[in-house]
């Protein structure tokens, strides 16, 4: 096994959680190699393909940290760890800050408060990824050229196996090139930022779905939970692995690439009601699209869910969405079942017509006397309000769950040091962005932001590794 030059921080991941750590680490003078598992310098991840909406719990990351923190709570029920909670609020914008200082660009991307912030250019509002050119692409390029500038390296086609570890702290990394040769790299810190799990079947299957092949995977599919693995491994404590941030999709879109990432089914779900091959409700609705698309997984059989709607909610929510399903899953390729009568819609879709049409009755009726709380499943109305299903002609279509990252992973604290099983820091080991739990997830699956976990956790990593090589070299 070769052994490599040593450097003073070794990256795991070159996504935007990892050359954020790496460049704020290098502009305090570390030497910093990132090892990024695939070899074309336009390898993609979640970062590079994103839609590029940096938001905090959906709303404006421009607000004040107290603002922030509010959003945050609320939007997890309590489940957000509250040092992580605050770290996220109270550097949200700093991160901003750093990524415009780094030549990155950002616009007003609509009248939304989460459509503050979105990297320039903007993803293209058309059927498939369109990512060449855009946002993702172009700041994880300028990030690149920035880490280098610095004196840092990426090293592409260097696939992480092993953490090093030597008297209780990490040391260094064993991976594997392209022709399966092995070498150490040793180092004085690590940073874990990989992504997510959600690219590694097995994994998905242990913790987030007894059918994994049943989900679209709805992400760039290189996030396969190898930084996770190998800080288990170590001893790292893992939390918050059964949730992960997604959208419910057409059924199709699991081989149709015209339908994801876009169009999402979820206005037509918070609206109308999703049905099992019983023709019974599943789900609650009203939680939102990524709620529903987690519920959906857990089902013994995740392609089982159909999604009805009227004509009020087609006509309406389906058409505000951004790249709404109406017209664009008929566009797209996507089957849309219409009927005049409840009755016919259910022998259209093979459920059955006397179950149907009670589960739409009671489903109305609940929404009449404002007692959806009432039903069972539970239907919460407090942020979506339901719409009764009494409009023809009216709209079945069949769907599936997409996931595009795991919510839980590698447990941190707020200076983004990996813990062990007895929330102690290991020595040397960090750990950002989607690789690490604790802040989304939760009964709910409370979604907090995947663009700004990773740049606020990746800058914070990068610093907390700086001041551990310093204090421990006299930098």
């Amino acid at each position: 096994m070769q052994t490599t030059e040593s450097y003073d921080l070794i990256v795991v991941g070159g996504g935007l959680a990892g050359l954020t750590a790496a460049c704020r680490a290098a502009e305090f003078g570390l030497t910093v190699v990132v090892l990024e598992a695939v070899d074309d310098p336009s390898y993609l991840c979640n970062s590079r393909i994103t839609g590029g909406i940096f938001h905090v719990a959906m709303n404006d990351i421009r607000v004040n940290p107290e603002e922030a923190l509010i959003n945050i709570n609320n939007s997890s029920q309590g489940f957000a760890i509250p040092e992580l909670a605050k770290t996220l609020a109270d550097n949200a914008m700093r991160s901003i800050e750093w990524l415009k200082s780094n030549g990155i660009r950002f616009i007003k991307g609509g009248p939304s408060p989460e459509l503050g912030t979105v990297l320039a250019p903007p993803r293209l509002q058309q059927f498939g990824l369109h990512w060449k050119g855009r946002g993702g692409d172009v700041l994880l390029r300028t990030l690149t050229d920035n880490l280098e500038s610095l004196g840092g390296k990426l090293l592409l086609g260097a696939r992480a196996s092993q953490l090093v570890m030597k008297d209780g702290a990490c040391v260094g990394v064993e991976w594997q090139n392209n022709r399966d040769e092995s070498a150490v790299t040793n180092s004085a810190a690590v940073i874990i930022a990989d992504g997510g799990f959600q690219g590694n079947l097995a994994m998905v299957g242990k913790y987030i779905s007894p059918a994994p092949e049943k989900l679209c995977q709805r992400n760039a599919q290189t996030g396969k939970g190898d930084g996770i693995r190998m800080a288990e491994m170590k001893g790292a404590k893992l939390i918050g692995t059964d949730k992960f941030y997604g959208h419910v999709l057409h059924a199709d879109a699991r081989f149709n690439d015209k339908l994801w990432p876009h169009p999402m089914i979820d206005s037509m779900l918070v609206s109308g009601i999703a049905v099992d091959r019983q023709g019974k409700r599943i789900i609650d609705e009203g939680l939102g699209g990524v709620a529903a698309a987690n519920a959906i997984a857990k089902l013994e059989d995740p392609l089982c869910c159909t999604v009805i709607c009227d004509q009020v909610t087609w006509r309406g929510p389906a058409v505000e969405a951004i790249m709404g399903p109406n017209p664009n899953l008929a566009k797209a390729g996507g089957e849309i079942i219409t009927a005049a009568t409840i009755d016919e819609l259910a022998r259209l879709i093979n459920l059955p017509v006397d179950q149907l049409e009670r589960t739409v009755k009671e489903f109305n009726e609940a929404v009449a006397a404002s007692t959806t709380e009432l039903l069972v499943p539970t239907r919460t109305s407090v942020r979506i309000k339901p719409v009764a299903i009494l409009e023809a002609p009216f709209i079945a279509v069949p769907v599936c769950s997409g996931i595009t990252y795991s919510m839980g992973g590698i447990a941190i604290d707020a200076k983004a040091r990996a813990l062990d099983k007895n929330d102690q820091p290991i020595i040397g080991l960090y750990a950002a962005g989607a690789s690490t739990g604790g802040l989304e997830g939760g009964p709910n699956s409370a979604y907090t932001g995947g663009l700004s976990k990773a740049a606020v956790f990746g800058m914070i990593a990068g610093e907390s590794a700086a001041e551990q090589i310093r204090q421990a070299s006299n930098y």
